[in-house]
């Protein structure tokens, strides 16, 4: 045998070796994952830090409800629920208002000292104030939307994110479009108060945009990034373009789509998305299709992965979204799936919906009972005391 056959060989055994001791993919439903690392269906999130404390604020879902989903954390890793006095249904509706209910928030702690909430209600752009982030919140107009359902008919007038600038100047990006077609962007200076356009919004628009604006300066950039595709399917993506100011031109990055789905791993539908920074690092929350994927509705879940972003190429990195979660959700140990406490069900509707599944330490599973049981039960043992 030649000395070259012999090395190839080699070479290939080693290979072998090394695959073999490559860990399996972290799969959906593996205990202790960190994605999705809020319980629940959920969408369309922004993210505020405020004295040590994390908010999130989303969509409930399906489809959002009558009022928002709201989360609060000292640690990111554990989470409680809180219930927002407004956005109601009831109480951000006008004569111009349409059937959709609340949706995708953006809040802010403003220049003036108050806290500010853009969120979208009947298809129609809605502020309220507030002097704590839970509130009591009001609206900021009264019984008017900042920006109406009419404001511009070819477009769907949703999705607002306000920008505070290093200088303290705001401005509100918003915009989506119609049956899945035709997204706009508009950007428009705010005055102080808050509540008020400083000049005519202008039409920013990027390529492939669709809905989602979520804009962040980092160095001398601005990050324009938004969504493309259907939130109900595999083609929902998060994009980016860059430019000198807020108000563009806009030119789409050259690593852009960023967060794409990976069907291979179980990732469809990653969208919608915020950016914040913990301890020097850079996180993009985001939301994807919960599992198993449903086509009956729409049930989506947040998750949270690192995002680079090289400052000298003014580009950010691709995204690998995960099921394990950035090392940021896995800085204190979440009780849950570590206790002696076992399981049992009447029924279950699959081996995906286990009734162990309510004891792994992971939001992407459940137990669901079998769809013939009219009198569903599940018991938890405590074992002996």
């Amino acid at each position: 045998m030649s000395i070259r056959r012999t090395l190839l060989l080699f070479c290939l055994t080693l290979a072998g070796f090394a695959a073999a001791q490559q860990p399996e993919a972290t799969k959906w439903n593996t205990p202790h994952n960190g994605n999705p690392f809020i319980p629940g269906y959920n969408a369309d999130a922004t993210v505020l830090q405020d004295n040590g404390i994390t908010y999130v604020f989303a969509t409930e879902d399906p489809w959002g409800g009558r009022t928002l989903s709201c989360w609060m954390s000292a640690d990111i890793v554990h989470w409680s629920s809180c219930s927002l006095n407004w956005p109601t249904k009831e109480a951000a509706t006008s004569p111009t208002s349409k059937n959709s209910m609340v949706w995708a928030p953006s809040v802010i702690h403003a220049p003036n000292g108050r806290y500010y909430m853009y969120v979208s209600v009947g298809s129609e752009v809605w502020v309220g104030v507030a002097d704590r982030p839970l509130g009591p919140w009001s609206n900021a107009l009264g019984d008017r939307p900042l920006i109406r359902a009419d404001f511009d008919r070819r477009y769907h007038m949703i999705d607002a994110e306000a920008l505070v600038d290093t200088d303290g100047q705001a401005y509100l990006y918003w915009g989506s479009g119609l049956n899945w077609v035709n997204g706009d962007c508009f950007v428009v200076r705010l005055k102080p108060d808050m509540v008020t356009f400083d000049g005519e919004p202008k039409d920013v628009t990027p390529g492939h945009y669709f809905e989602g604006p979520f804009m962040f300066r980092h160095g001398s950039a601005y990050y324009l990034m938004y969504s493309e595709g259907k939130t109900t399917d595999d083609t929902y993506n998060v994009r980016y373009s860059v430019a000198d100011n807020p108000f563009g031109p806009f030119h789409e990055g050259a690593t852009s789509p960023i967060l794409v789905s990976d069907k291979e791993h179980d990732i469809l539908g990653p969208g919608h998305h915020a950016v914040f920074e913990r301890n020097g690092k850079t996180y993009i929350v985001y939301h994807r299709h919960s599992l198993p994927f449903q086509t009956a509705s729409v049930l989506r879940q947040l998750c949270m992965d690192e995002l680079v972003i090289d400052d000298a190429a003014r580009t950010l990195h691709k995204v690998t979204p995960t099921h394990t979660g950035p090392a940021l959700l896995h800085t204190s140990v979440r009780e849950a799936g570590h206790l002696p406490v076992t399981a049992t069900a009447s029924s279950t509707a699959s081996k995906d919906f286990a009734a162990a599944a309510i004891l792994d330490d992971n939001y992407a599973t459940r137990w669901q009972p079998g769809a013939d049981d009219k009198a569903p039960w599940l018991v938890l043992d405590l074992g002996r005391p």
